[in-house]
């Protein structure tokens, strides 16, 4: 990069935010092709290689470029492993939306919103400041007429209240409890996962409740696993309730995958998008719903996806069937919980 990167920074979305040093008040720009960003499942340092151009500023010195007017980006957050990549990627071949999808910068920006901006040195005004900056640098795009639409990670899920907090358009996307817990079951790697943000989720889903509701060490695999759906359902809920003014639709991905066509006509509907039926089952019948969204050079289909759902429903039916009676004792003592359950009950 040369020393004109303002003026470029300004002009398009080519230079990418794409992580920042909060320590030093930094930012990592990467220079990213059009087709990179229809490409990337991950906006992240996964997609980094020796070849990607990368320069670091400061934060200062972004914020001072005087960026041209654009529309506020619209969302997707959903609660984790609910088909939220494939979505974008379907949304994402619509010439007027420029798919984001996961960007990093947002993440770090959720991780000081969950554990208090004074780690960072931010008072609390600050730092909805600096989320309003981020949303800025993100909402630049290519071409006249494109939207950007981010499809946040379920780590970014706290942030839904005050990215959608005045007239923000979402799409929530979640699965019924009962699924979400095969879905979590069916992998290793997502079993680990849940293991490894049990902690987190713990501490996050206990300033819903108002008080803790045990540890790590005493659940079962499938409640370590209905913690994930308790805490981003809670959450989703709970920005659902203060952002009054939001245009949010919530989908349920197993309505999605039984009437596909449609139901991605009601997504782009809903994000002021016109979708024919016909051009909506051309994106249906093509590459992208055989093929694993997150990465695509792997074969994955519906129909393999809820063979692996039956095996984890049989194999770990005992668990599943007490954390779903465990989870019902904590709706009785938590408005929050009921409220999820009810929202994911209504909502099918």
């Amino acid at each position: 990069m040369n020393n004109d990167w303002q003026s470029l920074f300004a002009k398009d979305a080519s230079l990418f935010p794409h992580l920042a040093d909060l320590a030093k008040d930094q930012v990592l720009l990467s220079t990213m092709s059009e087709t990179l960003f229809h490409q990337a499942s991950f906006l992240d340092q996964r997609i980094f290689t020796p070849d990607l151009p990368r320069q670091i500023v400061a934060w200062a010195d972004i914020d001072s470029i005087s960026l041209p007017d654009s529309p506020k980006p619209q969302y997707i957050f959903h609660i984790g492993h609910v088909g939220s990549t494939l979505i974008s990627r379907l949304l994402g071949e619509l010439d007027n939306i420029f798919a984001l999808r996961e960007p990093a910068i947002l993440r770090q920006l959720a991780d000081v919103h969950v554990n208090q901006p004074a780690e960072v040195g931010w008072a609390s005004d600050e730092q909805a400041e600096r989320l309003v900056q981020v949303e800025k640098w993100l909402s630049r795009v290519f071409h006249a007429g494109q939207r950007t639409m981010i499809k946040a990670s379920s780590f970014v899920s706290p942030l839904a209240h005050p990215l959608l907090a005045e007239n923000g358009t979402a799409l929530f996307l979640f699965a019924s409890l009962d699924r979400y817990l095969q879905t979590i079951l069916a992998g290793d790697a997502s079993k680990q996962e849940a293991s490894a943000l049990a902690d987190l989720r713990l501490r996050r889903l206990a300033r819903h409740c108002g008080q803790a509701l045990g540890k790590k060490e005493d659940l079962s695999l499938a409640q370590t696993a209905a913690l994930g759906w308790l805490c981003e359902m809670a959450t989703l809920c709970d920005a659902k309730s203060q952002c009054t003014d939001a245009a949010i639709k919530w989908m349920d991905f197993d309505d999605f995958l039984r009437e596909p066509t449609s139901q991605l006509q009601v997504a782009a509907d809903h994000f002021g998008q016109n979708l024919s039926p016909d051009h909506a089952q051309s994106l249906i019948s093509g590459p992208i719903m055989s093929s694993y969204s997150k990465a695509p050079e792997f074969d994955y289909s519906p129909s393999l996806r809820e063979q692996l759902l039956a095996e984890a429903a049989q194999i770990h039916a005992d668990d599943i069937k007490q954390t779903l009676l465990w989870v019902d004792q904590l709706a009785r003592r938590f408005p929050i919980i009921a409220a999820a359950i009810a929202t994911a009950e209504t909502r099918r």
